[in-house]
């Protein structure tokens, strides 16, 4: 009957609550105060809390920009690498260039048998070696004869020409070549001068009426009827060819240089002379 009456007893309550007028207004909450800046502090430090924020940011310099990104690091160039000091900066530091000199050669011989030092001034070929004047071209009075390019050469590499000898530029780099690889190794003393029976000529070959143009008639010929050497020795190709090594070797040394070489005992034609031309051969022609 107890418990009975309990329950009763909370029933009513619940509806009494239930039928119990509204409120002419709905409580809203209050509103909230502005929670003050908290700042964390260390255990039991009695700081106030505006002594505790955090302090403005300086501006940051343009050099410490500079320093902190390596990408801006162009609007300052980097400084100097300090001088390095004792044995280690001795051996490493550049030593000072010393000042250019302006030495002239001089036209003189240094060395037997070496190519002369020159100036440009009085050689032709584009070789400060091969001494002479440049001509104007040359037509001949038969056809085939000329030389559109012709030069006159007086010297090469230090030899003399026994005359003037107009040719074009290929016959005298050959000619030169000739006497520093076929005519100065093979004589006991060197070469100071070149007899020269004959260069441009325009004429048949072997002065016949009738031949065909001679390779003389276009500036590529050159006839050496023989030379002096600086021991004072004169030497003849007539005279002197069978009885003289020197001469055989030298005219053997020939083929190759030029496209064709002829001496004593080649055709009849060439009995006092070594002849050479540039003539543009398959296979070099050598008697």
């Amino acid at each position: 009957m107890q418990a009975f009456g309990a329950l009763v007893l909370v029933t009513g309550l619940m509806a009494g609550s239930a039928f119990a007028d509204a409120p002419e207004t709905s409580p809203r909450p209050a509103a909230r105060t502005a929670a003050p800046a908290v700042v964390a502090a260390a255990p039991n430090s009695a700081a106030p809390a505006e002594a505790l924020r955090p302090r403005a940011r300086p501006a940051m310099k343009l050099a410490a920009v500079a320093a902190a990104e390596p990408a801006m690091s162009f609007l300052a160039p980097a400084a100097p690498e300090p001088a390095r000091k004792g044995f280690l900066g001795s051996l490493f530091r550049p030593k000072a260039r010393p000042p250019e000199r302006v030495v002239k050669a001089a036209a003189v011989r240094t060395l037997p048998g070496s190519a002369m030092v020159q100036t440009r001034k009085g050689s032709v070929c584009g070789d400060p070696t091969i001494r002479g004047a440049t001509l104007a071209p040359i037509s001949g009075k038969l056809r085939g004869c000329g030389i559109a390019e012709p030069v006159q050469v007086t010297s090469i590499d230090g030899v003399a020409l026994s005359m003037a000898a107009t040719m074009d530029c290929g016959t005298a780099r050959a000619l030169k070549s000739w006497i520093n690889r076929g005519l100065r190794p093979n004589v006991p003393s060197d070469v100071v001068k070149l007899q020269i029976a004959g260069a441009y000529t325009c004429r048949g070959r072997n002065n016949q009426r009738g031949a065909p143009v001679s390779e003389h008639g276009r500036g590529k010929a050159v006839d050496v009827s023989g030379f002096t050497l600086a021991n004072g020795k004169s030497v003849s190709i007539a005279r002197d060819y069978h009885r003289e090594k020197m001469i055989r070797a030298s005219h053997k040394a020939a083929c190759g240089i030029f496209g064709t070489t002829l001496g004593p005992g080649s055709d009849g034609f060439h009995e006092d002379h070594l002849h050479f031309d540039t003539v543009a051969r398959r296979t070099p022609y050598c008697r």
